[in-house]
């Protein structure tokens, strides 16, 4: 695999930054001890500006190349914040935050954004300008969103940005991408079921909120299946089902249902929406109860366009030979749709090998894919933004 010479040389000492990362979790907008460690590094990497505090807890990285007379400004994202996840895989450098875990990879691509960037400063071969944007929350915190607010894109005047996840399943150290939509939106629910509650032995003065709950777990499967076109994809799931009552004998007086809804056509979410809220009020009066919906809009649809797509592509057959560019979509979910929304350029994935699946209290990053996806970062740059003879 052609990557560069000098992250091969480098790659020990990022998965160490990678390892002391994944020790050392921070969910999301906590990055403190993160940010910190990301700000160090670039200031000793002698970077021409570091920005602090951005979107909260975000970082920026400046570096100017050799030339700059292109006019060209490329960012490069990567997500810092960790998951509310038990660790349990045993390993020497996990977690030491009960509760809280690296369970997505974030702490490989933080660490591979700070290997490129010691590199890039080293070479700047290059004609233009690189922004690292080391991003927080992402995990369903608009750490994106965020640090778009703080202005990060016009400030610096960013033409073109992107960014990579590691992927499961997808051979160690290769790349994988799509144009157009490649993930879904990702939307949240959460359905309040008021009843009113009574002693378990006389369920006949009571309007029963668990029995309206759990009818509603179900009738809120056929929201998708009987009315979404087969043709267009969408998932909508129930994760959390909780009443308030936690005795043998008490009926509860509400309930509580959180779910997701994911779709890669926009059109299809006010479908579901008002399908959801139409859904929940029938079963829950069918019940003697009442529904009260929240539906949260996150994340759109990351979808690439075509010129970035193929730019991101081209870099990764560079690195690795080979760059499908047409592997399924995902329902999986990610806030660097809103940096998308704002300018051009692409999203890719690279594999992680045949590691546990993302959010997995077992999985890990793959350190073997370090070096790929450092040297992917460097040669989009150099190839996007190469040198005047």
């Amino acid at each position: 695999m052609p990557v560069r010479n000098r992250f091969a040389e480098l790659q020990d000492q990022i998965a160490e930054w990678r390892r002391d990362i994944h020790a050392h979790p921070e969910t999301r907008f906590e990055e403190h001890r993160t940010s910190a460690l990301v700000a160090e590094r670039l200031r000793a990497f002698g970077c021409d500006m570091v920005e602090t505090g951005v979107g909260q807890t975000g970082v920026v990285g400046v570096i100017h190349g050799r030339q700059t007379g292109s006019g060209r400004v490329m960012a490069f994202r990567a997500d810092m914040d960790a998951l509310p996840i038990t660790e349990a895989t045993g390993l020497p450098h996990a977690s030491t935050h009960p509760g809280k875990m690296h369970a997505c990879g974030h702490d490989g691509h933080t660490a591979m954004l700070l290997g490129a960037a010691q590199y890039l400063a080293e070479t700047r071969s290059f004609d233009g300008t690189v922004v690292l944007l080391f991003q927080p929350a992402e995990e369903g915190g608009g750490g994106a969103k965020a640090m778009l607010a703080d202005g990060v894109m016009d400030r610096h005047g960013v033409t073109e940005v992107y960014g990579l996840h590691n992927w499961p399943g997808l051979p160690a150290g290769q790349f994988g991408l799509r144009e157009g939509p490649m993930m879904a939106a990702t939307d949240f629910f959460e359905i309040r079921v008021q009843g009113r509650g009574g002693h378990g032995a006389m369920p006949h003065l009571t309007a029963d909120a668990t029995l309206a709950a759990a009818q509603l777990t179900v009738a809120l499967q056929q929201v998708v299946a009987r009315n979404v076109d087969p043709l267009k994809p969408a998932v909508l799931s129930v994760c959390s089902l909780r009443t308030d009552s936690d005795a043998h004998n008490v009926i509860a007086d509400s309930a509580l249902i959180k779910g997701t809804v994911r779709y890669l056509h926009p059109e299809v979410q006010a479908l579901i929406r008002t399908r959801i809220a139409e859904v929940a009020r029938a079963t829950a009066e069918a019940h003697g109860a009442t529904a009260e919906l929240n539906y949260m809009q996150l994340v759109p649809v990351t979808s690439n366009p075509a010129p970035g797509a193929a730019h991101a592509a081209e870099a990764a057959r560079a690195v690795t030979g080979q760059a499908p560019l047409e592997i399924d979509p995902v329902m999986g979910g990610e806030d660097f749709a809103d940096m998308l929304a704002e300018r051009p350029g692409a999203f890719i994935f690279l594999g992680n090998g045949n590691s546990a699946d993302l959010h997995h209290p077992a999985y890990e990053f793959n350190d073997a894919a370090i070096p790929a996806g450092c040297s992917w970062f460097a040669t989009l740059a150099e190839q996007r933004m190469p040198l005047n003879p």
